[in-house]
């Protein structure tokens, strides 16, 4: 346990000298790569969302690839090719930028379902299959996808069903005046690109098992599917947490155990990432007085519900 506690303090510091001011993001990220999960980050241009892609691969020695998208974008463009080699008389493969270690996936919503979709595969399965063959992605694998929650012209809204292959939703926020004036200044900032590796691939496996290991007493568990069922009855709420949505949060509640230096899961865990892991797995009914947010729905249902003792 204490080496584990020592290569995510080692990670977090690291990622911490490009993305100023902004630890608990930090961590959400880092228990995303734990749960050998995918983060959707929802938030305005400029905020660091491209920095904490490039320092979290960089900070794992992994191979990193940012792709924009964009409306004339084809899943071809992502995945790859398979093109006739004549000298050799077949047709060989060549793989596109998702087979990276860690890949952000910048303005998704500005590209077509057809090329989201392309997506699904690669984040449910870690693997890609095309023309009858099959492909694994490089371990670990991570997907950061952005889009910018106040601009929708020529966008497409991410479907349900992709929207539930993503871990945690997440957002960075502008940063306080004296972070925002340490970045100013250039004091205590790295630029991404010129972080060094603190961890290897090897270790990255490593703490992700030991996450999956992180023990779940029956309490607790009692306490998730009580989380869970009050999304499905919620009258605010068209359409509750799936299963899938159950364990999500459950395998993100583990990697935070693991970071926090246990091996047992504790019902804060769970109530800390219940907004996170399940505020964009809902479908909101509309209200008649006005706009309501998934985000408060769900942290009101989880201060509701009652936590074992």
């Amino acid at each position: 346990m204490a080496r584990a506690i020592d290569l995510i303090r080692r990670l977090e510091d690291n990622v911490a000298q490009a993305l100023v001011g902004k630890p608990d993001v930090i961590r959400l990220a880092v228990v995303g790569l734990l749960a050998r999960g995918h983060l959707l980050i929802e938030d305005v241009p400029g905020v660091g969302k491209t920095t904490l892609a490039a320092a979290l691969a960089r900070s794992i020695g992994g191979a990193f690839q940012r792709i924009q998208f964009t409306s004339d974008m084809l899943p071809s463009d992502i995945i790859g090719v398979t093109v006739y080699q004549q000298d050799r008389g077949d047709f060989v493969f060549k793989p596109g930028p998702l087979f990276s270690n860690i890949v952000l996936a910048d303005e998704i919503n500005r590209t077509t379902p057809k090329t989201q979709s392309s997506l699904l595969e690669a984040m449910n399965e870690a693997q890609v299959s095309l023309d009858h063959s099959t492909y694994p992605l490089p371990r670990p694998f991570m997907v950061l996808a952005t889009q910018n929650p106040l601009e929708y012209e020529g966008t497409h809204a991410l479907p349900e069903s992709q929207l539930d292959r993503f871990l945690l939703r997440l957002r960075i926020g502008y940063p306080g005046a004296d972070d925002e004036k340490a970045i100013l200044r250039g004091g205590g900032t790295t630029a991404a690109e010129v972080l060094r590796p603190v961890l290897t691939s090897g270790e990255v496996l490593e703490l992700q098992e030991q996450a999956e290991k992180v023990r779940a007493d029956d309490s607790v568990l009692d306490y998730l599917m009580a989380l869970v069922a009050a999304t499905r009855e919620s009258p605010l709420l068209r359409l509750g947490v799936s299963p899938r949505g159950s364990l999500a949060l459950l395998r993100a509640a583990r990697a935070r155990a693991l970071a926090d230096g246990r091996d047992f899961l504790v019902p804060d865990d769970l109530k800390a990432l219940a907004v996170p892991a399940l505020a964009h797995r809902v479908m909101l009914r509309a209200a008649p007085g006005g706009e309501v947010d998934g985000d408060a729905i769900i942290g009101a249902i989880a201060d509701a519900t009652p936590v074992p003792r």
